[in-house]
């Protein structure tokens, strides 16, 4: 575990915090040989290997919370609705997750962007 990841959640808001850790747990066992990070002031997974890139990462705003998959080109591929989504990720409340199979087709299509 990254220390830097445990003091960005430990200074969230405690439902803010309960949500980040789950979306964390999930990234987690989809992504279970990958280095846990920080990466552009956000938690993160990272490929294995000294060159290993960003698959995803996650944040906490005032008023959501956010998964980002590094890419611009994966967001609008994927149906995330009824989630607001942005070119490089999909936004939502601490009380309304992102449901686990949507995380999952996220970070396949990010891994597979990524073998290409």
């Amino acid at each position: 575990m990254s220390a830097e990841v445990e003091a960005y959640l430990a200074a969230l808001p405690p439902h803010f915090r309960a949500a980040a850790e789950t979306l964390r747990a999930q990234l987690k066992a989809l992504l279970p040989d990958h280095i846990e990070c920080m990466s552009y002031a956000m938690p993160g997974f990272r490929a294995p290997g000294p060159k290993g890139k960003m698959v995803a990462g996650y944040a906490a705003f005032t008023h959501h919370l956010g998964l980002y998959p590094h890419s611009g080109s994966v967001i609008p591929n994927i149906d995330c609705a009824p989630f607001k989504t942005s070119k490089s990720g999909v936004l939502f409340a601490p009380d309304h997750p992102l449901p686990p199979a949507l995380i999952a087709k996220i970070i396949h299509a990010r891994q597979a962007e990524l073998a290409q």
